[in-house]
């Protein structure tokens, strides 16, 4: 099978797990502890957008980072490490939606929310409905399109780190029609890897795997998610930029 373009869901997630009870992953169990965990991340968000804390952003990032890190390599310690991580992810992602909202307008944010739970659910009702298959080409696709973007993302950061801007199209005040183009393409990208999400968590619960990897796959999902709001805030800070 080709790995999700997901870094924490792999093709070999659910290999080599060993479970001693009679407790096992359920559909039902990681709907569950996902919504718990988006309501999580979106309490911690709330609290530092309300309250424009953006010293939080770094302190997010980098302790989720490690955190995220913790949970791929210790899944048997999800159900603790994945509460902390959507905490962390949540005081960033509160801190950076203000400042979108500081530097284009106020409205960018609950539209970037409506939509990133839009897309959830519409691509959660095509999986389940077979109107999408993850087929071994689509795995294919998506995975060649994820690694290319994760270079994109690279070559921006490394040159922002010695002096430069990053590349233009990752700019969000960049209304060109390439940067939105780019934008557009990294939001279905993006989209289309919860589809891939989706797949191995069903295939978790099929293979009887521990109880808890029902908290890494919800920890999966918020991966995903994450990165799809970031991109769709972007987009809409681009389209903004033309008016």
């Amino acid at each position: 099978m080709i790995r999700s373009g997901n870094p924490a869901l792999s093709k070999k997630t659910f290999e080599n797990l060993t479970n001693n009870s009679s407790n096992v992953m359920t559909l039902d169990g990681a709907v569950n502890k996902t919504a718990i965990s988006m309501g999580i991340l979106l309490l911690a968000a709330y609290y530092t957008y309300t309250n424009a804390i953006m010293d939080y952003v770094v302190i997010g990032f980098i302790g989720g980072f490690i955190v995220a890190l913790i949970t791929i390599f210790k899944k048997e310690w999800s159900p603790t490490t994945v509460p902390i991580y959507a905490v962390l992810e949540g005081l960033a992602l509160g801190g950076v939606s203000k400042m979108y909202a500081s530097a284009f307008e106020p409205g960018i944010v609950p539209q970037a929310i409506m939509l990133t739970l839009g897309i959830l659910f519409a691509l959660l009702f095509a999986y389940k409905s077979k109107i999408i298959k993850p087929t071994e080409n689509f795995k294919l696709g998506l995975f060649a399109a994820t690694a290319g973007i994760g270079i994109v993302y690279l070559v921006s950061f490394f040159m922002s780190m010695f002096g430069g801007d990053g590349l233009p199209v990752m700019n969000p005040s960049n209304a060109s029609m390439l940067s939105i183009g780019f934008s557009l393409f990294v939001v279905v990208i993006a989209s289309l890897n919860l589809v891939m999400d989706f797949d191995f968590i069903e295939e978790g619960a099929s293979s009887g795997a521990p109880k808890y990897m029902e908290w890494y796959g919800a920890f999966g999902l918020l991966v995903t998610l994450i990165w799809l709001y970031l991109e769709i805030l972007r987009l809409l800070a681009k389209l903004n930029s033309r008016d």
